[in-house]
């Protein structure tokens, strides 16, 4: 990768919801920040609420917010251009560890900014992300199967917890990208 001056980079990353075929992901490109920051862009560019416990994991250490716990360093502390200049081609988060959502980041590149472009932005993506709650990689197409299929038991139960319905093949990059500008 090649070095340019931290304030003028953007990192390109590709976030995929581990444990989920056909895969869920995002490509993203972001200007330099930290991992607090970056679990931010992730929440809304992911479809995540905010409603949850997280982490990132690189190399074996563990970065969220540090009043979560002992063992813990801080989030705010670690950014993009130190894990890039450090070689880190990959790192994992965490959302919801109960559930336990893990994404896996690739720092796909570096690049220069693009003149009149707004960054964060998403550009690429396929799926929707699960709904908050849903029970895990472990349950999702349990989940799935029954919100399909309009004769089973829970299917109006689940139908109306989330509000109506839910689309798993559903991306709005527009959306997203319009959430991202409002969070920046």
């Amino acid at each position: 990768m090649a070095k340019r001056s931290k304030t003028s980079t953007i990192y390109q990353l590709k976030i995929t919801l581990n444990d989920i075929t056909p895969p869920i992901w995002r490509q993203i490109q972001t200007p330099e920040c930290s991992l607090t920051k970056l679990h931010e862009i992730i929440q809304t560019a992911m479809g995540w609420m905010f409603s949850h416990l997280w982490s990132f994991t690189v190399h074996g250490v563990e970065y969220s917010e540090t009043e979560y716990g002992p063992g813990l360093e801080d989030s705010s502390s670690m950014r993009l251009s130190r894990l890039a200049d450090e070689g880190v081609a990959a790192f994992e988060y965490t959302y919801d560890f109960g559930d336990c959502w893990k994404h896996t980041i690739h720092i796909e590149q570096t690049l220069a900014p693009e003149a009149g472009v707004k960054y964060p932005r998403c550009v690429a993506g396929e799926r929707a992300c699960p709904p908050e709650d849903s029970g895990g990689p472990w349950f999702y197409d349990e989940f799935l199967r029954k919100i399909r299929d309009p004769q089973h038991p829970e299917h109006q139960e689940l139908l109306e917890w989330l509000g109506g319905e839910f689309d798993p093949e559903e991306l709005d990059l527009d959306l997203i990208n319009r959430r991202l500008r409002s969070s920046a």
